[in-house]
């Protein structure tokens, strides 16, 4: 692991080019950025906004998300990775909200995990996400970033997360969303475009390209 002056300096280049990133996912509200987020596991953000706008303009609550109903949900997002499993989740948490939290979103992160289809990453989408609180969100991008670029020495998100963690407020807020972004459109994982790198001087990787 870098020391966290190295990995400050290194963060301040993605803050200098995108200060304020933010998820590309579609949404309207906190509950439908929490179905966008449950939506986008395994699956990509571009495949899920393709299917996310016809259902939050008929279920943007969870009371309306509970009316439509599962066959109704799943219609709506078949075109997604593991729809079927994915639909149960967002039909048993709309439940749950409208039945244990009025039909709001909980600001809480042991409420959010105890949601159907919440786990800790989820939990720290939406409270960094909604809440813009500095959590720190581990998904296979920051995962793999976090390793290849020397930010962590964990092997798991909850110990990658608590190296990140160890950074200033002000990087934790965003850390998330400039490795995913750089992740997916720079640093790829089978063919990372080295020439369009704004980092490569701290990269000291094998199959570096320049």
């Amino acid at each position: 692991m870098r020391p966290l002056t190295e990995i400050c300096a290194l963060l301040d280049v993605f803050k200098q080019q995108d200060p304020n990133p933010g998820t590309e996912l579609f949404y309207k509200n906190a509950f439908t950025l929490l179905v966008a987020i449950i939506l986008s596991a395994q699956s990509t953000d571009k495949g899920v906004n393709k299917a996310t706008p016809a259902l939050f303009a008929v279920a943007d609550t969870p009371q309306k998300m509970y009316d439509l109903g599962l066959e109704k949900i799943k219609e709506y997002i078949k075109t997604i990775g593991l729809y079927n499993n994915k639909a149960k989740s967002i039909y048993e948490m709309s439940r749950i909200l409208v039945e244990q939290h009025g039909g709001e979103v909980p600001h809480d992160r042991e409420a959010l995990e105890k949601l159907p289809g919440v786990g800790r990453k989820t939990a720290n989408v939406i409270l960094n996400v909604w809440w813009n609180e500095p959590t720190v969100a581990v998904d296979t991008h920051v995962l793999r970033l976090a390793e290849r670029l020397q930010l962590s020495d964990g092997k798991t998100p909850l110990s990658v997360e608590a190296d990140l963690n160890k950074l200033p407020d002000e990087y934790r807020r965003h850390v998330n969303h400039w490795l995913v972004l750089f992740g997916r459109y720079i640093c790829k994982a089978q063919k990372p475009d080295c020439a369009n790198c704004p980092i490569t001087r701290f990269c000291s990787c094998k199959d570096k390209k320049i």
